[in-house]
């Protein structure tokens, strides 16, 4: 009897391995033949799924992607307004060595959106999906009263995704110099001045 296999399955097994190997090895070190050695397959194993190593990487960015938004939804579940904001922020900051690694799929992922429509219009899709529920958390805040400045909503959500960016992006380059409980006392400071 042939074996059946689950090729979604398969997929997700090429891009986990692809997110390991650009954490461990990064951009350049994550060929073709290193993906499908780590994911324990044949090198031409990889092409019935990814033709080409962008369609990986795009494939790899989504799932950081989602698996961050999962984190997300699951720390801000029953949360609103400030509270919800800092779990929000908390879960794409690299406070750890699971969120600095995504940092590193997600630079060489900009990188290569540069010079590649299709990647620009999923990191714009991506961005805006966060901006509106950062808004929306700083409306519910303000309306409970816990911000009060008179910085707009939009604008704060812009200061947000600005910092938790600039963070993967420093953290990734120099994570021996940046410490998790600096990046999370800063976006408690941030949060402090709203209310003041």
């Amino acid at each position: 009897m042939p074996k059946i296999v689950d090729h979604d399955q398969r997929r997700l097994e090429l891009v986990d391995a692809t997110w390991r190997i650009i954490a461990r090895l990064g951009m350049e070190g994550a060929t073709m033949r290193e993906i499908a050695e780590e994911a324990g397959f044949a090198n031409g194993a990889l092409k019935p799924y990814f033709p080409t190593k962008d369609l990986l990487l795009t494939s790899a960015f989504g799932h950081v992607f989602n698996r961050t938004n999962q984190r997300i939804a699951t720390m801000t579940d029953g949360l609103s307004g400030v509270a919800a904001l800092r779990a929000f922020c908390a879960e794409v900051l690299p406070l750890d060595e699971e969120r600095v690694n995504e940092a590193r799929i997600v630079i060489p992922f900009w990188q290569k959106a540069l010079n590649d429509a299709d990647m620009a219009a999923l990191h714009s899709e991506s961005m805006s999906q966060w901006h509106t529920t950062i808004t929306a958390h700083c409306a519910a805040a303000r309306a409970a009263g816990e911000i009060t400045t008179p910085i707009g909503d939009a604008a704060v959500a812009d200061h947000l995704l600005n910092m938790m960016l600039g963070a993967q992006i420093v953290v990734a380059l120099s994570p021996t110099e940046h410490f998790s409980r600096d990046l999370a006392g800063q976006l408690d400071n941030y949060l402090a001045l709203l209310a003041g």
